[in-house]
């Protein structure tokens, strides 16, 4: 568990009520989350994908983040997603960082992101961008033809090895 200012991360695995909690925060989200097909994925890997769950001091979900691991030296963000009254406030950033410490103990070597890319104007997704710069990803290739006629921005970010004696916050 990793504590941030009147919130707590925890590690959890895919299962129904993670799916109804991620159904939950996507529907606070219809700039971000509008497509109701989408939605749907996610929540359904939601029943079956690893990662990070956000909740208030008082017990609240207030983020989660899912995670795919293609092979022993790379995962992806698969969906991540903060409650609105919690932007800004460091949760998506300690969601991020208790993947990359569990991956990090686990040999991973490099994080990737997919996300909207910068030719299709949105506010909301400029912020997106912004925040995964901040968190350290670099923008590698815009796609199209991935995701219909909506660009697909490829985003990576390396993740160091752990030092012999370096210690790492679990999520």
């Amino acid at each position: 568990m990793v504590d941030g200012a009147g919130f707590h991360i925890v590690g959890v695995v895919g299962s129904s009520e993670l799916a109804t909690i991620t159904a939950g925060l996507l529907g606070r989200l219809p700039g971000w989350f509008a497509d109701p097909k989408s939605n749907a994925e996610y929540c359904e890997s939601a029943r079956q994908l690893p990662g990070f769950l956000a909740r208030s001091a008082g017990g609240e979900p207030i983020g989660i983040l899912l995670n795919k691991r293609h092979f022993a030296e790379s995962a992806e963000v698969y969906l991540i997603a903060v409650d609105p009254d919690w932007h800004r406030r460091g949760v998506g950033a300690a969601l991020i960082a208790a993947l990359e410490s569990e991956l990090r103990a686990d040999g991973c070597r490099m994080l990737q992101v997919k996300t909207l890319g910068p030719s299709f104007p949105d506010a909301g997704y400029t912020l997106t961008r912004a925040f995964y710069q901040a968190a350290g990803f670099v923008p590698v290739e815009e796609i199209h033809g991935l995701w219909g006629d909506i660009p697909c921005l490829l985003m990576i970010k390396a993740l160091p090895e752990v030092a012999a004696g370096e210690e790492l916050g679990r999520g």
